[in-house]
């Protein structure tokens, strides 16, 4: 006996649920170290990566530590990506299809998200500062970096490159090197007029640093690397820290 037909508003309700995310992947945990990018579909580590969540009012909002409750939503942290999905108008469709509703997408999403790492990145170096885990100044930075107590090495991004170049002359090839704040920004972090050179030592707030100034550097238009180790270097699955959140 055949089962008699489905009303039409129950019919129409099933096509659009059948016409939503079809790769089982789309539903899959929040668990291990790879997320899967709505636009490139790429699956990489989350450290690469910027999670979103959607808010009461269908607002996308951007979960730079992966804490918010909710369905975290994944976009490479690239402007490669991003640029040209907002360009041609697929970025809030990717948006709203990952989220199986509407939403409302920032214009000027890449800059909101470089402002948002740019608050992150200067706070994470003021609390290594705080903590003695930093160390600014060409002399003083250049003697951790002789000694071995280096992580990481943040230079100015409008520095003048013979002397970026000079102070990481010598410096071993495997230490990270980004440019992701201005003089004058790093300078405010140490109460200082302008810095150049700051070593961060070993630890948590040099992997987090690390991690963000990467992403930072995916994002920026023309990425701000100190030299060849910069944002291309560190982008290395052996070189990107995996985090806990």
């Amino acid at each position: 006996m055949k089962s008699p037909p489905l009303p039409r508003t129950r019919r129409r309700l099933t096509t659009e649920v059948l016409a939503g995310p079809t790769d089982a992947d789309e539903e899959e945990p929040e668990t291990g170290p790879l997320r899967r990018c709505i636009l490139s579909r790429e699956r990489l580590p989350k450290e690469r990566m910027i999670r979103f969540v959607v808010g009461p009012d269908h607002s996308v909002v951007p979960d730079l530590g992966a804490r918010l409750p909710g369905r975290g939503i994944w976009l490479s942290a690239s402007r490669d990506v991003i640029e040209p999905a907002r360009a041609k108008g697929t970025l809030v469709r990717a948006f709203a299809r990952a989220a199986r509703g509407p939403v409302s997408v920032p214009p000027d999403l890449p800059a909101v998200l470089e402002a948002a790492l740019i608050r992150r990145i200067s706070e994470y170096l003021g609390l290594a500062r705080r903590a003695g885990q930093a160390m600014a100044g060409f002399e003083k930075a250049r003697e951790w970096l002789r000694t071995g107590r280096v992580r990481l090495v943040l230079q100015a991004s409008d520095g003048s490159e013979a002397e970026r170049a000079r102070f990481l002359s010598g410096a071993a090839s495997a230490i990270p090197v980004l440019a992701p704040l201005p003089g004058a920004a790093m300078g405010r972090v140490f109460g200082r007029d302008y810095v150049v050179h700051v070593a961060i030592a070993p630890g948590k707030l040099a992997d987090s640093l690390l991690i963000e100034a990467t992403r930072l550097a995916g994002l920026q238009a023309r990425p701000a690397a100190a030299d060849r180790r910069g944002a291309a270097g560190i982008m290395d699955d052996e070189r990107v820290p995996t985090g806990k959140a």
